[in-house]
């Protein structure tokens, strides 16, 4: 079995953990033992000595640059640290090659974001003041520079954001875009393989879209466009990696067969994304190792798609009528169409993407209602629709090479509970009916571990009964914390006790 040493962009569930539990019987994964807390950075020298330490009899690197250079991804936003500081970080894995030159390393370097609301939750303090308006700033200055808007609407937004607080927020951009380039040079060295550079919270204009242009120059002058690649997407990134070295490994490359729900969505642009969902899913792939192919007769794996045909909406406003969820897709062909292909032993996985930040509770009904939840061999619909792409391909490349273990079981009851139950429901729910009366709030929740996790725990199962009723029944949930002490992601270790199993 391969030794592949993993360094997460944090230390929440789905980057510290979900690749670890999906991979770990078909690679012997190392990850550090500590990280940070939110906007408190992880100890350089323990991430130093680790790397140094585990790498030297290692096979593969999946790599978050943005730990190895600041200490996790919001520090990576609110550091002070000095360009010689972080030179030699990235140094280290200049060393690490050096002294291992047939490591496989793979690294993924998010651009930094720029929300289009108000919060510091992960941003720096200012942020809670005028996050939207250096949003709509970055937004007028991109398209006044594209003849997009006059020179007025530009102005008009720069009035609404302190002079000094835009220079330290122009500042902390230009100095993470410059190492952004200084990585492209590790992957121009031959030191790193693959990089990735994902965008999340993006739109088609603002601060993180001109970085994009000029990383994708540099990346074009540098002839890397085959090694290095662009697209909307973070959290899922570890799956990605690993997905694509467990494929390295085992020199295979399976191909996607995509199925739509909605015939138009592939042209849609899904919330906090900047580009059509049909290119970006192949981005998924390509990044993933895999393949797309036109016919399900060639296809090893079925990639199953909720979107819908229009604008994508965020969960918590499902309930509202919209014509692109109910006439533009025709979810009894779709879930027909699943169980066909389940029936002809194709690997079926569902990215459920129709809503940001949980998944559709009517599809999940239908597959219910044809059994169809313990015969997928993938699912996920939490947070963006990258973030539930690249998770889905990862369960269907894991079930393609290794089947279906107890590990895999568990992970797609994690995803079910999580995805649908939780982000669908329970978190909505409690964030409305019990934190203003016990005191908290959606962002802070107490202790990790308190009791809005037992709460949280109690209420999963009840509402499992009630979303899940096919397979309630075979899920346990063993435990249950709150991940930066908010409702935003759950952290659950759970078991699914599968007939087969």
């Amino acid at each position: 079995m391969k030794k592949v040493i993993y360094l997460p962009m944090d230390e929440r569930p789905c980057n510290a953990s979900f690749p670890v539990s999906l991979f770990q019987d078909t690679m012997r994964i190392s990850s550090p033992p500590v990280l940070g807390n939110k906007k408190t950075p992880a100890n350089w020298e323990s991430i130093r000595d680790f790397l140094l330490q585990e790498a030297r009899d290692a096979d593969g690197l999946v790599l978050s640059m943005d730990q190895l250079l600041y200490g996790g991804l919001i520090p990576s936003r609110l550091h002070h640290l000095s360009r010689e500081t972080v030179m030699e970080r990235i140094e280290t894995i200049r060393i690490i090659k050096k002294e291992n030159p047939s490591l496989l390393i793979y690294a993924y370097q998010c651009i930094m974001r720029c929300p289009q609301y108000s919060s510091a939750d992960e941003e720096p303090d200012y942020y809670a003041d005028c996050g939207r308006e250096i949003c709509l700033l970055g937004d007028a200055k991109h398209r006044y520079r594209l003849g997009l808007c006059q020179r007025e609407e530009m102005e008009e937004c720069n009035k609404h954001v302190p002079e000094d607080t835009l220079k330290d927020y122009l500042n902390r951009r230009d100095f993470n875009l410059s190492f952004d380039i200084e990585t492209l040079r590790l992957v121009e060295d031959g030191i790193i393989d693959f990089l990735v550079f994902p965008q999340d919270d993006c739109a088609r204009y603002g601060f993180p879209a001109m970085d994009q242009e000029m990383i994708r120059k540099r990346i074009s002058e540098l002839h890397l466009d085959m090694k290095v690649l662009m697209y909307p997407g973070a959290d899922e990134l570890g799956l990605t990696m690993m997905t694509r070295m467990l494929l390295h490994f085992s020199g295979k490359r399976p191909q996607f067969y995509v199925k739509m729900a909605a015939s138009g969505a592939g042209l849609s642009i899904p919330p906090y994304e900047s580009r059509p969902l049909g290119e970006t899913i192949k981005y998924h792939l390509i990044a993933a190792g895999c393949l797309m192919t036109v016919t399900l007769s060639e296809a090893d794996i079925v990639l199953g798609v909720s979107y819908p045909g229009g604008n994508g909406r965020d969960m918590v406003v499902r309930q509202e009528t919209d014509a692109a969820y109910t006439e533009e897709r025709t979810f009894s062909e779709f879930v027909l169409f699943l169980k066909h292909a389940v029936d002809i032993s194709k690997s079926v996985t569902l990215a459920d993407n129709a809503y940001a930040n949980g998944g559709d509770p009517e599809l999940i009904s239908l597959l219910d209602q044809m059994d169809m939840l313990r015969r997928l061999h993938g699912y996920a619909g939490w947070n963006t629709s990258s973030n539930t792409i690249g998770t889905a391909i990862a369960e269907g490349v894991h079930a393609y090479i290794a089947g279906i273990t107890q590990g895999h079981w568990d992970f797609l009851a994690l995803r079910y509970l999580e995805d649908i139950v939780y982000c669908s429901l329970v978190r909505q729910q409690i964030t409305k009916e019990e934190l203003p009366r016990r005191g908290y709030d959606y962002f802070n929740v107490g202790a990790p571990r308190g009791e809005i996790s037992e709460l949280v725990q109690t209420c999963l199962a009840a509402a499992a009964k009630e979303l899940l009723p096919s397979i309630a029944d075979q899920l346990t949930i063993l435990d249950t914390w709150m991940p930066w002490s908010r409702m935003f992601e759950v952290g659950l270790k759970v078991q699914w006790k599968h007939d087969s199993c």
